[in-house]
Formats: structure tokens, sequence, C-alpha cells
């Protein structure tokens, strides 16, 4: 939790650059402790959205998910929950949250309101089984034999607009140019970098 208004990082800029009534104001006006009506249908209708987590002792990692609308779930008004499913076999994000649960998202709609919805909140995770014990009403996938390994569930503690500036408007693909679910290598990139053949050098962390 950063506090009812802010960290103290965000004060002391904001002290630093004399914003500090703009962002009063943004606070007051803006950030809320749970997702309204207008929110809880934006989500339900979004097919991407970034996600920031951070080890215990502050390295980051900031990943992305997509899936068809409505693939984050609201389940309450201070609650959200979306699948994870078979990957890299990596898992930076939820490793990230089994030692530090908070984590921050953001939603951007891109094609058609241009604007975002960051939400910031804590974290635990659950077996698609317990999910489904709780939440009977969760929408299976539609992609023959690929099932959730687990849940990541954000109890909600900020929700606030990003605002429409610099947002470029986009252009949706056919449904034909979709690859949910694939394992072919090729078609989700390969060795898009060239990092397995070498070619740039020392691989980050």
């Amino acid at each position: 939790m950063r506090g009812e208004h802010g960290s103290a990082g965000e004060r002391l800029m904001q002290q630093r650059a004399g914003t500090e009534q703009r962002a009063e104001r943004f606070y007051d006006q803006q950030v809320l402790s749970a997702l309204n009506e207008r929110m809880i249908e934006f989500v339900g209708r979004q097919e991407m959205m970034f996600v920031s987590t951070a080890d215990a002792l502050g390295h980051c990692d900031c990943t992305f998910r997509a899936g068809p609308p409505g693939f984050v779930a609201v389940l309450a008004p201070d609650r959200v929950a979306w699948p994870e499913y078979r990957g890299n076999g990596v898992m930076a994000s939820v490793g990230n949250m089994i030692e530090n649960p908070n984590v921050g998202l953001i939603f951007v709609d891109f094609f058609r309101d241009v604007i975002g919805l960051h939400i910031n909140g804590h974290t635990t995770l659950a077996s698609d089984a317990e999910m489904r014990r709780e939440f009977p009403h969760l929408p299976s996938d539609q992609v023959p034999g690929r099932r959730a390994e687990r849940w990541v569930n954000v109890f909600v503690e900020e929700a606030y607009i990003h605002c429409a500036k610099h947002i470029p408007r986009l252009r949706k693909v056919t449904a034909e140019d979709r690859v949910w679910g694939t394992d072919d290598m090729r078609r989700k990139g390969g060795d898009f970098f060239g990092a397995a053949a070498g070619m740039l050098g020392t691989v980050a962390r």
C-alpha cells in the first residue's frame, strides 16, 4: 500500500516541481480505492494489459498479457483476476509476486476510446481448481487443450485514469492473424532478437 495520497517519493518530486496542488486535485478527483461501474465495463472488454512486478530487492519486471475480451475477470469492485498459461518456464512475474505481492497493471484501449486505466494492488496466486470452486462462472478457454496453470488475483488498492495524451489510435488485425495459445516457435517469434545465436552478447539477468 502506497498510502492515502501517494508515495513519499511522489510527494518529494511534487515539492521539487511545484505540482502539489495539481497532484492533490488528481488524487481527490481521479484515484479510487476500488473500480467503479465504468472501470468494470472497461476492463471487461479489454484484450491486453501490461503487468509490472518487482522482487524483494526491488528488481523490476514488466510483462504483457492478452486474451479474448474479459480475459481479466472482475470478481468484485476491489478484485480482478486472470489466468496464467504455460509459457517459457521462467515464471518471472509470478516469482516476483511470491517475494513481493505488490503489482501494477495498466490497460490501454488503443482502438475505441484511446484511454488507459491503472490498477495497483497486491496479489495472491490460486490454482485453476481453487478459482473455479469459488467462482464457477469463470469462462473456460476456447483454445482446444489449453488450460490455466494458475490464476493471479489482484486486490485493488488504487484505480485511476491514464489520459489519452500521446496514446496512438491503432487498427485491429483480423481474427485469422491471431495465434492464441500456439506452441509453434516460429509463430511465437522464435529467436527474433538473435539471443540464442549469441548476436547480442551478454544476456541480461
